[in-house]
């Protein structure tokens, strides 16, 4: 049976204002017209929504749903049947906030996948890198300084990355991560906040390290993804061939005018650095990372602005670990203090499935596409704050056809 969902005003980052009243139809998985008026059939399931908006199911560009626990380094030492449990109850909240399509930038497995997918667990669809890629004492190494030992967690599902050093291990690397599954490559390219021996200017593997896992992603025809803070950092990046470009936070306006010449698309993550530094030692974050949040979280809003002048497509991230979940909708206020609404929506629809390779399908209104669907009461080009609240202001969602959350309207 058909469903109807009549008097919709749709927004999905392309206009300035709210559509005039459509009714989208949707047979099975999909969407299969938009029509001006609804069609007379006693066949159909009419929902009327009485003129609220209808927006794309959220996209999140930049998540870990295996991330538990806010300390990476603990959260690597724990059961893979813990984390497994504590990551479906993460992935459920974030499509009752309504993101039916997050990508993962490290932890998470194909079993995962085939969970979401099958119905297993109640969560977004969940596009996967498997673990990152990161060199011996890099993003994803959490040993410390007086442990040269081999990494014993790093099979973990609650382990983000795997470490690799030279192009012959990188290469292999890669290769397994994409034998398991994994749709696109991350590598840990800076230094980073929450590991304990690599300061923020740290650059990442070398060169040929770099270009290798670019070169294996391409002959898989995909792409490489890089954590990223400072220029240097990125303006390598780039020039090797690094398409995702996270986090960003130091880019100057010359990488960041190369970056969008080069067809790049970055993924700011603005929210979680705020909540490091508001929450991350009662968490559990070691006093040496939260050292070095500020050193991100101050340049953070300049580089929206400066990539926005750029004219780089900047996908919507978030980055949140452990109980910082809960914050994940607070991204788009954030963002919406210095980019038009318009823009900011985008990032979350279009321009994120661009970043995960299922344009037309997600991220859109139009027939063909996914039938992920979000209602909205109000409208969210006027007050971004409607898309927080945990899914407060938004009384459906609709994954695949399938309605997961329908709140009764007068």
């Amino acid at each position: 049976m058909a469903i109807h969902l009549t008097n919709a005003r749709i927004v999905d980052g392309h206009g300035t204002e709210p559509g005039p009243p459509v009714c989208v139809v949707i047979e099975g998985d999909r969407i299969t017209e938009i029509l001006a008026h609804a069609p007379a059939s006693a066949a159909a399931d009419a929902i009327d929504l009485g003129g609220r908006t209808l927006m794309p199911g959220l996209i999140d560009a930049h998540v870990h749903v295996v991330a538990v626990v806010a300390s990476l380094g603990l959260n690597a030492t724990l059961p893979d049947s813990l984390v497994a449990t504590r990551s479906a109850r993460i992935q459920h909240e974030m499509l009752m906030r309504g993101f039916t399509t997050v990508r993962d930038l490290g932890g998470a497995d194909h079993g995962q996948v085939v969970a979401s997918d099958e119905g297993s667990v109640l969560g977004p669809r969940l596009i996967i890198c498997g673990k990152a890629l990161s060199q011996t004492g890099g993003h994803c190494d959490f040993r410390g300084r007086y442990n040269n030992g081999v990494n014993l967690f790093e099979t973990r599902l609650g382990a983000l990355g795997r470490l690799c050093d030279g192009v012959s291990e990188v290469r292999r690397a890669a290769r397994e991560e994409l034998k398991a599954g994994a749709t696109y490559i991350k590598i840990m390219a800076n230094g980073g906040v929450a590991s304990p021996t690599d300061p923020i200017h740290f650059l990442g593997f070398a060169r040929e390290e770099i270009l290798a896992a670019v070169e294996e992603a391409e002959n898989a025809g995909t792409y490489v993804a890089a954590h990223l803070y400072t220029d240097a950092a990125i303006r390598r990046a780039v020039e090797c061939g690094v398409h995702s470009l996270e986090h960003c936070n130091l880019i100057q306006p010359e990488t960041a005018q190369l970056a969008a010449a080069a067809g790049a698309i970055a993924v700011p993550t603005l929210v979680t650095y705020d909540k490091l530094s508001e929450e991350g030692e009662a968490l559990g974050i070691g006093c040496e990372a939260i050292a070095k949040i500020d050193d991100v979280r101050l340049a953070g809003m300049a580089s929206l602005t400066i990539m926005h002048e750029a004219g780089l497509p900047m996908a919507f991230g978030t980055d949140l670990l452990g109980a910082m979940h809960r914050h994940q909708s607070e991204e788009f206020v954030i963002r919406g203090r210095v980019l038009p609404a318009q823009v900011v929506i985008a990032a979350a629809t279009s321009i994120a499935a661009r970043l995960c390779r299922m344009e037309g399908r997600i991220g859109t209104i139009a027939p063909g596409a996914f039938a992920d669907l979000i209602v909205v009461d109000g409208n969210p080009l006027a007050d971004l704050a409607l898309l927080t609240g945990q899914g407060r202001h938004i009384p459906l969602i609709m994954k695949g056809g399938v309605v997961v959350k329908h709140t009764r309207w007068h």
